[in-house]
């Protein structure tokens, strides 16, 4: 089981995966040594898979994420979900129980270049359905 101060550890971690230890040790009221050991067994049980960065897309030109839903053959589903993983323009790929078979975050330079990306993703043999959503804010 996870108790709370596993699951503060994980709140602060995945805020800022590269809080020093003895921060956290400090604001649990716990030793960095504990922390060490909570983390280490949180990593090996799978509860933390890894660490990563979240960049900001717009800082590298990307001025439109859309989130979009791809609805497919039922034969060609994940195949597709590997091919859109493979694209530079995918940031996120998701198979899904939802509205849609695959779910994909998408970044683009503008919004012509999100069309062409979308008619790319249309043009895939087996594809049914590409429904873009532009992202206008992120909240969280």
């Amino acid at each position: 089981m996870i108790d709370a101060k596993d699951r503060k550890i994980i709140e602060i971690l995945k805020e800022d995966a590269r809080t020093p230890f003895t921060r956290i040790a400090k604001e649990l009221g716990i030793t960095e040594a504990a922390v060490r050991k909570r983390v280490k067994n949180l990593e090996e049980r799978g509860v933390i898979k890894k660490y990563t960065v979240e960049v900001d897309g717009s800082k590298l030109g990307y001025n439109v994420t859309a989130l979009t839903g791809v609805d497919t053959e039922p034969d060609k589903f994940l195949e597709i979900a590997k091919k859109l993983k493979e694209y530079d323009f995918t940031y996120n790929v998701y198979i899904t129980s939802g509205d849609h078979m695959i779910m994909t975050e998408i970044w683009a330079k503008d919004r012509e270049g999100l069309m062409k990306i979308l008619a790319e993703i249309g043009g895939l043999d087996g594809v049914k359905r590409v429904c873009p959503a532009i992202v206008l804010e992120k909240i969280k």
